[in-house]
């Protein structure tokens, strides 16, 4: 420890960010709270929440690195001055316990409305085990006075009675089953009725009691102080007066037991175990027994780790049989058995679900909204029905269960407003199911559709159109509005609802389609219960049987439609009127003309479309999961009869946006002026995002969600809340046979419907609040069942509620902070952003998040999923990139160059967010600095009623600044585990990876004779056997000066002990390997890169740039890599391609069934290669150098666009699809043979032996330019290793003055021998320059445990060990001096990082088992 008082440095925790580990209810006088408190623990933490608001009140800071294992309350609180009131709170974790005041008084202020103070009365001494339950006992109180004792049970199976009054240890009582404990409950007000229930490591459960030995005083009769006779880590107690009496052991579980509850009269208890059973204990009344009787809840697909139980036992039975389980094969035990009248068992377990049983063992309720490891603490309160589960990904869910008080068998689990839920059945006038089978005449229903909650249109199959009102549920009021067709069924209807000034009057258009392919136009008024059709107009639309799709244009107007027919064509039609007076018009004088034809280039149906002609564009998607884009000029509006059809072609398309699934809608709306966000949703689970820009007619995939809790997607809603404008999404679609809406913002299931699937008729409607105002419909066996749930006032709290934050479900392996300059080009929004912080986290479970940090009592403010790695490989690294270097082709012509940074981002450096993880997977993403806006529709805003007849996702809301977008995915080719090295050769393709595929991009018929390697060198063949993955990841960025494009490289690090240069090339998305480290004698753990100037020794003149690599390995050692050259001559090379002639064809990642475009995964050694495209062309420039070995995305995929739209063309001349001339196929060839080979490049210096085992992590401070004329780079290097030690080292690069400028030869050798060496510095060259590495200090115990991650900026060095402490060092005079540190709430941590905040200011960021924030604020 340094000599400087800790009082100077201020190293301050902020709130963690992690799992939750305690729960518990605190209830109010009804004066101040008509709902409970919740007290929650997380880490050494206690959050306070309000239930009334669902809102946090305060946290309290409890423990110093020990984690909150449970909270203890007092049954009575004391009554203070005013209102105020206090609890005694008892608060216990590992092997400490703390007792507190909690005073809780009502606020002056109107938010929050309570205050809320936490004294610490006493700390208990440390026991000797940890400790595993605690509860107060009142012996020898009255019930108006405190509770006297601490009855605290350890996990040695002991029982110590604290006395509250006297600061000191009362008795001890040991039980005779001496054994470790996996859990353990006490029940009882005082020692006399204390029962304690053991779960102990041999699977059993240990129930016994506490009695008074032979002449023992009874506890209150305090006549003299107790001795002290006993002392054993500060306890003080006198001789034990008590002892243990076995009551029962159940033997009867099959695993650990995690839980225990006991029943409120303390006769029966439940317990839940490793072997995924729950099971209800229950004594006899009339004698005492050894056995328990058990009947067992199973479910063999979860283990259960929490539980709650609540029942009311009214008497007690003779023997009966008794089948709790509900499910198959489940043993029933036989004997004399409690009789309930009335049970309830809430089981929470590790597959995310809380479930809700009855005494049956049936299952009332599952709800899943957890995510990670399981949820891990759930709590009931009866008084108020709120259900609360927390588990691992630090979510704190509050739902309500509605339970009846008329019995078990009236018991219902549901949400509130359980009282406005309808449920009931329709049957259309004419029906044909009483008639026996039915056939193609029969009378059923085709079509449904929802204009309001209580307005429903029917279309059956004899083509009649039906309106139903809702209003009366019990005699709902049918109305033939007309019959479509006498000869053919309605194939298709869609439904326009426009707004009226009267809100009892409702005015539809009705779009119907029959069989024979004739449109039918119904405008239908209403006023009440009276519903009439104004006028009907049809006209031939399609050939018969080909009318498969109608599509109202979403306009102020109805004026505009849509017809879809089998091979993906659309036609636009426009309905005029011939007269000018308004009246006729209403007489139904409407004529209708076709306008535009649009044919999609793959001949596939079009299942959806959404069209905006403000900004030009229509947007389709296919039953085979393509998005198709035609353009819409605004001169169509003005069309008329006398104009001829306009026949258009595709301008972008993007084929398998959802795989092989059909997408089922789209919708549009407007990012930037000349920007577009597409929205898309399909039968694979998936929300997808693209950005089209209008001038190019490009589109770019730029983001995806894939709901996992839906199967298929049918729409997205977005609503604004108007008490916070906090923006909501829901997620509509069904997961197998049940309908569900799931609100993506909070992760919380709003409605689940059991229907039969998405194939059945069906419609939905969802108010402006989708948990009080939603309906659906469905047909089933002829039968119109509807399920409505409307409360028109927002008069009751909406559940369920998110009271905590939801982060990562698993452990988190690497985390980076997102800068400020990254963040903001505006300098009126520096400020705002100088007041947060965003991270970026990577997790076991393979998902990538934002995380927002704030200044002030919220801490943690929001996070958000970002994307996940493919097929949910872990994230071991992840890393931010965002400064772009210029790279200079002639550096010794300066003048000439003209420098122009045009990165990604408009006028500004791209900022690239990087991950790695397991199967070798890399993903990249890329900052977008745009916000999405709302979008002007020209509906009013009473139309966008949030249906799927009205566009669902038409009410975009603003979102936040900071966002990302995915860029790209490589991973490894796959190849079966019995080809041969020498058969691959083939065009390899995974169009199942739909990422990398072609092993080279460059095709060497594009490259002349001089330039090809004959040597052999494939890209490494990865087997199913190996399970190999990347352990760090590192990038810059580089852009040649002038240039239109740059290339961001990327180094990897993989267990199989290689590291690999590879290139990103943007905007193209094209990966290349470039250089290959090695040789290496084990695997690298921890990578740095570093860019320093490279100057010219004339006038000290910066000519470019050198790019070095850190590494440190397994074996302790360290090593510089020198990639200039690589880097060089990769980018002269790809400055010859011309990109003009690649095929960009857009990516998305893969997920579910036939991600990418394809459900075939064709075996090589089998497939016959096709033609190839010819991608790029190499200038005669890059001949002289060699070509460097690289991959790009599937060219196979490419083709087959070709191959399947040429032969498309060649069957219908009337699709208008253009093939590029200069894209033709070459003749078929194997150039695998002549595979281009990437470079080797040898380390310039390895220090050996700077850690004596693993280096885990390695950092590398900003460059520092000294010495005359800033001719000298200063960079330190920090290392943190295995054996608890901390190594610093300083690398100075300067011109060497033994070297003339005119000598100076770009292609030197790079692994040049070091010109000195000694004990305490290394000197080598590195071109005309001179790096000497000094080693400043070690500290060989800077943890107790090993360093896992260390930051520097050269002047300060914080680390952290996991021992669970940050320290601070200080590196003044080039030594290590420790400052300060402190103890965190992350347990095993595994990253650290470090922002700047400003002078004197530093924000530490620390993952592991959840995620802090410390700051750090130095006087000097």
């Amino acid at each position: 420890m340094g000599a400087t008082e800790p009082s100077q440095w201020q190293l301050r925790r902020g709130q963690y960010l992690g799992e939750i580990s305690a729960l518990c209810f605190l209830h109010l006088p009804a004066n101040l709270s008509s709902l409970p408190l919740l007290l929650a623990g997380t880490g050494s933490q206690i959050l306070v929440y309000d239930l009334a608001i669902g809102a946090p009140l305060k946290s309290f800071e409890v423990f110093e690195g020990i984690r909150v294992h449970g909270i203890s309350l007092e049954n009575f609180h004391k009554q203070l001055a005013g209102s105020a009131v206090s609890f005694r709170v008892c608060v216990y974790g590992e092997r400490r316990v703390k007792l507190f005041t909690l005073r809780v008084e009502p606020s002056g202020k109107q938010e929050p409305f309570l205050h809320l103070e936490l004294t610490l009365i006493h700390s208990l001494p440390k026991f000797r085990h940890w400790v595993m339950d605690v509860c107060f006992l009142k012996d020898g109180a009255t019930a108006s006075e405190d509770p006297r004792y601490l009855a605290i049970g350890c996990s040695d199976n002991y029982v110590y009675f604290w006395d509250i009054s006297r600061y000191n240890m009362y008795s001890e009582v040991k039980c005779a089953e001496r054994c470790l404990l996996y859990s353990m409950k006490m029940f009882g007000d005082d020692i006399d009725s204390l029962r304690i229930a053991s779960g102990t490591i041999f699977n059993e459960v240990v129930v016994w009691k506490v009695i008074c030995q032979n002449g023992a005083k009874q506890p209150g009769s305090h006549a003299e102080d107790h001795l002290q006779l006993n002392s054993d880590e500060g306890f003080s107690y006198p001789c034990p007066n008590y002892k243990d009496a076995l009551i029962s052991r159940l033997v009867g579980h099959e695993g650990s037991i995690f839980r225990i509850a006991w029943f409120s009269n303390g006769t029966k208890l439940v317990s839940v175990s490793d072997d995924r059973r729950c099971s209800v204990l229950v004594f006899g009344r009339f004698r005492q027994r050894k056995e328990f009787h058990a009947m067992l809840l199973r479910n063999r697909s979860i283990k259960l780790r929490a539980l709650f139980y609540l029942g009311i036992m009214q008497e007690f039975g003779t023997a009966v049989y008794l089948n709790l389980s509900g499910l198959p094969q489940i043993s029933i035990r036989v004997g004399p058995i409690v009789i309930l009248d009335y049970l309830l068992i809430i089981t929470a377990g590790e597959d995310c679900t809380c479930r809700v049983w009855d005494h049956h063992g049936r299952e009332l309720k599952e709800i899943k909204e957890h995510i990670g490891r399981g949820v891990w603490r759930c709590l009931y309160d009866p008084v108020s029905s709120l259900l609360v589960t927390a588990g691992f990904d630090s979510a704190i869910k509050l739902h309500q269960i509605c339970i009846s008080n008329e019995g078990i068998e009236k018991t219902v689990a549901s949400e509130d407003f359980s009282d406005r839920k309808e449920a009931f059945a329709l049957s259309i006038p004419k029906s044909s199911s009483y008639g026996g089978l039915m056939d193609s005449k029969s009378e059923y229903v085709r079509c449904l559709n929802f204009s309001r909650e209580d307005s429903l249109y029917v279309a059956t199959n004899n083509g009649y159109l039906y309106h139903v009102n809702l209003c009366n549920t019990e005699a709902a009021n049918w109305t033939e509005l007309a019959r479509i067709s006498e000869e053919a069924p309605i194939i298709c209807m869609d439904l326009l609802s426009k707004c009226s000034d009267t809100p009892d009057r409702c005015e539809d258009w009705i779009a119907a389609g029959d069989g024979k392919g004739r449109m039918t136009i119904a405008h239908a008024v209403g006023t009440g219960w009276k519903v009439e059709v104004e006028f009907t107009f049809t006209w031939p639309a399609e050939e018969e049987r080909h009318l498969l799709g109608t599509y109202w244009c979403k306009l102020s107007e109805a004026r505009f439609i849509f017809t879809a027919d089998p091979g993906g064509r659309l036609k636009l039609w426009k309905l005029c009127h011939n007269s000018h007076s308004a009246s006729l018009i209403d007489k139904g004088s409407y004529d209708v003309c076709l306008i535009a034809e649009y044919a999609s280039c793959f001949g596939k149906r079009i299942m959806c479309l959404d069209a905006s002609f403000d900004e030009e564009l229509i947007v389709c998607g296919d039953i085979r999961g393509n998005l198709i884009l035609f353009s819409s000029p605004r001169t169509l509006l003005s069309s008329n009869s006398a104009t001829t059809e306009v026949k258009e072609s595709p301008v972008n398309y993007f084929k398998g946006a959802h795989g092989v699934s059909s997408v089922n809608s789209v919708s549009i709306s407007r990012l930037l002026s000349d920007e577009v966000d597409i929205r898309s949703t399909g039968a694979d689970g998936c929300v997808c995002h693209f950005q089209y820009e209008r001038d190019l007619q490009s589109m770019e995939f730029i983001g995806m969600k894939q709901v996992k809790e839906l199967g298929a997607v049918r729409s997205v809603f977005t609503t604004d809340c108007c008490d916070d404008s906090v923006v909501s999404e829901y997620a509509v679609g069904f997961a197998s046979d049940n309908f569900i809406i799931w609100n993506l913002t909070s992760g919380t299931k709003v409605q689940q419907i059991t229907c039969g699937g998405w194939r059945r008729p069906h419609s939905y409607y969802l108010g402006h609040l989708p948990e009080m105002m939603n309906c659906f419909a469905f047909v089933k066996d002829d039968v119109i069942y509807v399920h409505r749930h409307w409360v028109p006032e927002n008069n009751r709290k909406i559940y369920p509620q998110n009271l905590h934050l939801q982060f990562h479900g698993r452990e988190i392996h690497s985390l980076c902070f997102i800068h400020e300059q990254s963040l903001c080009s505006q300098d009126e929004n520096r400020g705002l952003v100088a007041k947060s912080s965003w991270l970026a986290t990577g997790c076991e479970d393979g998902t990538v998040r934002l995380t927002r940090y704030e200044l002030g009592t919220k801490n943690w403010s929001s996070s958000q999923h970002l994307g996940e790695h493919v097929g949910g490989s872990a994230v071991r690294s992840i890393c931010a990139v965002s400064k772009m270097h210029v790279f200079m082709p002639d550096p010794f012509n300066i003048r000439n160059v003209v420098y122009r940074q045009n990165g990604i981002v408009n006028g500004r450096d791209p900022f690239i967010l990087i991950s790695v993880g397991a199967k070798r997977v890399v993903t990249a993403w890329k900052q977008t600095v745009t916000t999405i806006k709302n979008r002007v529709d020209a509906m009013s805003s009473e139309m966008n009623k949030n249906n799927e007849n009205n566009s669902p996702d038409s009410s975009a809301a603003t979102m936040s600044s900071l966002s990302f977008q995915w860029l790209s995915t490589d991973m490894p080719l796959r190849h079966n585990s019995n080809m041969k090295r020498q058969d691959s050769n083939n065009v390899s393709e995974t169009p199942e990876d739909g990422i990398v595929t072609a092993s080279n991009a460059i095709p060497c018929e594009s490259v002349s004779p001089e330039c090809r390697n004959t040597d052999t060198n494939l890209y490494p063949v990865d087997n199913f056997e190996n399970d190999w993955r990347y352990l760090d990841v590192t990038a810059f960025i580089v852009k040649e000066a002038g240039s239109r494009f740059s290339v961001c490289f990327v180094i990897v690090a993989c267990s199989d002990a290689t590291v690999t240069l590879r290139a990103l090339v943007l905007p193209f998305r094209l990966w290349f390997d470039v250089a290959s480290l090695a040789p290496l004698s084990s695997p690298v753990l921890s990578l740095q890169p570093v860019v320093t100037p490279r100057l010219l020794s004339k006038e000290n003149s910066q000519i470019g740039s050198f790019y070095l690599a850190i590494t440190g390995s397994t074996d302790g050692s360290i090593a510089i890599w020198d990639l200039t050259l690589s880097v060089e001559n990769f980018m002269r090379q790809i400055a010859g391609l011309k990109m003009e002639n690649c095929l960009d064809f857009q990516k998305r990642p893969r997920t579910g069934r036939g991600s990418q475009g394809g459900r075939w995964w064709r075996s090589i050694a089998t497939k016959k290669q096709k033609k190839r495209p010819v991608n790029c062309k190499l200038r005669e420039k890059g001949c002289n150098l060699s070509v460097s070995g690289g991959r790009t995305e599937s060219s196979k995929e490419k083709e087959d666009h070709l191959h399947e739209t040429s032969m498309f063309k060649q069957s219908d001349d009337r699709v208008p699809l253009k093939v590029d001339n200069q894209s033709s196929l070459v003749s078929e060839r194997k150039t695998d043979n002549l595979s281009p080979q990437i470079s080797v490049v040898e380390a310039m210096q390895v220090l050996d032996n700077i850690h004596q085992s693993g280096v885990n992590c390695l950092f590398v401070s900003e460059i520092r330019n000294q010495g005359l004329n800033d001719s000298m780079s200063t960079f330190y290097v920090v290392s943190g290793g295995d054996d608890q030690a901390i190594n610093c080292l300083r690398c100075d690069l300067e011109l060497d003055p033994t070297m003339k400028s005119q000598n100076m030869n770009a292609e030197i050798h790079l692994n040049s021998k070091p010109v000195a060496t000694n004990n305490c510095n290394h000197h080598f060259r590195i071109q005309n320059h001179q790096m000497l590495v000094t080693y400043l200090d070690k500290n060989k115990s800077a943890h107790s445990s090993a360093v896992k991650g260390v930051w520097t900026d050269g002047s300060w060095v914080f680390s952290v060990g996991l021992d669970q402490r940050v320290r601070c060092w200080n590196l003044s005079h080039d030594k290590l001096t420790e400052c300060s540190h402190l103890i965190i709430n992350v347990p095993e941590p595994e990253s650290l990082d470090v922002k700047i905040c400003g002078r004197n200011h530093y924000q530490i960021a620390v993952a592991g088992r959840g995620m802090q924030m410390i700051e750090f604020r130095p006087t000097n």
